[in-house]
This record gives C-alpha cells, sequence and structure tokens, in this order.
C-alpha cells in the first residue's frame, strides 16, 4: 500500500511505541498504540488511480461528500467574477491526498490564516484558514481550488508553485485530520455531481465544459 509522505513520522512513531510497548509487556499501551498506529495508516493511505480521458473534463481535487453545489457565486480576489463552486468535505475516514483538476499551469498560491470551523459548515470557505491555488487551463481559463482547515485539521500541505506546469489527477498536497476542499469553476462548465455525491480524487467527474 502506498502512503503519503507526510504520514511516515506519525506512523513510524506510533509503531515505534506499539513495538516497545509489548517489549516492556505494557499491554494496554502496546494495543492502543496499535490502533493508533493502524488509524495513521489508514488515514495516510494513497492509492493510485486512474483517471478518465477527455481534457475537456475536470475531476475531484479531494476524496469525500459534497457538501454544497452553487450557480451565481461572486469570487472577486482571484476570478474577479460570476462562477460556480463545488464543495467537497473529507472525513477523517477519507483519502487525504489532493489531486488536480485540470491540466494547465498555476498562476498563483495563497495562503490565508483564519478561523477553525467545523468543514462541513457553509462558512468555512469565507473564514477558516486556507490556501487557495489559481490555475489556467489550455483554454484560457482560470479555475481555483481551496483547500480549507477544519476544526481537527489544523496543517495544510501544498508543494505547488507559480509558473508549475500540472496534469490532471496530478498529487499536489494533502490537509490533515478532516477537511474541506472548495473548486470554483467557470460558468460555462456544467457541473455533473450534485449535494450528498461522494467523490474520488483524480477520478470523479465535477464537470465538463460545455
Amino acid at each position: 500500500m502506498r502512503l503519503a509522505r507526510e504520514g511516515y513520522r506519525l506512523i513510524g512513531g506510533a509503531a515505534a511505541v506499539t513495538l516497545l510497548a509489548a517489549l516492556a509487556g505494557w499491554t494496554a499501551v502496546a494495543l492502543l498504540a496499535l490502533l493508533l498506529t493502524l488509524f495513521f495508516v489508514n488515514f495516510f493511505r494513497d492509492p493510485d488511480r486512474l483517471t478518465p480521458p477527455g481534457d475537456h473534463l475536470i475531476t475531484a481535487p479531494a476524496d469525500g461528500k459534497v457538501v454544497a453545489v452553487l450557480d451565481g457565486v461572486r469570487e472577486e480576489r482571484f476570478l474577479k467574477g460570476e462562477c460556480r463552486r463545488v464543495s467537497i468535505f473529507m472525513s477523517p475516514l477519507d483519502v487525504h491526498v489532493n489531486r488536480i483538476p485540470i491540466d494547465g499551469t498555476i498562476v498563483d498560491v495563497a495562503r490565508r490564516s483564519g478561523q477553525f470551523y467545523a468543514a462541513y459548515l457553509d462558512k468555512a470557505s469565507e473564514f477558516n484558514e486556507q490556501t487557495a491555488v489559481l490555475l489556467e487551463d489550455k483554454r484560457g481559463e482560470r479555475i481555483l481550488f481551496v483547500q480549507i482547515a477544519g476544526q481537527l485539521a489544523r496543517r495544510i500541505i501544498c508543494r505547488l508553485r507559480p509558473g508549475d506546469r500540472v496534469h490532471r489527477a496530478e498529487r499536489y498536497g494533502m490537509i490533515t485530520f478532516g477537511s474541506r476542499l472548495d473548486l470554483y469553476l467557470p460558468t460555462k462548465v456544467e457541473v455533473s455531481v450534485r449535494v450528498g455525491d461522494r467523490v474520488s480524487a483524480g477520478t470523479s467527474v465535477i464537470g465538463a465544459y460545455r
């Protein structure tokens, strides 16, 4: 099983405690440490994904549940106009590795401090700590995807820099322990998911250019 490199230290530490506690005869501690090790292994799993063909498709940047699909959203900071927003909530049981939604070039990466409201709440999009990535695709259209921290998720990892050329389903970062990802799309993109749908990063189609 492939694991995200961000989890190596936590998994290794928990496994070491499990071994030492077992050798010392501390059964209860060893069992708790083993459960923690298994939790970390599950959380930091990073399965390979097959992305569907078609350069007009936009795939999910995160695993999780769709909690909002909104038309007529005004995004003034980066897109400076009207767009569509799809929000995905990642529970602690979901894969937390984030992936690029469409081929393109990174225009901007901006980190902003903020609050830590529960990530499934809509106000998390506005007030929570977040990292926004602006991408320009091959059509010259701009797409914004935003990693948003939650109550438990206090660490956002983004490896992208302006000027990077990226491909759909490419891994670019993660958010630890429950979080949210907002995807802002041009109005000409037809969204194909609804609230309540479960999606997988890199494989589930969020929308397509008409």
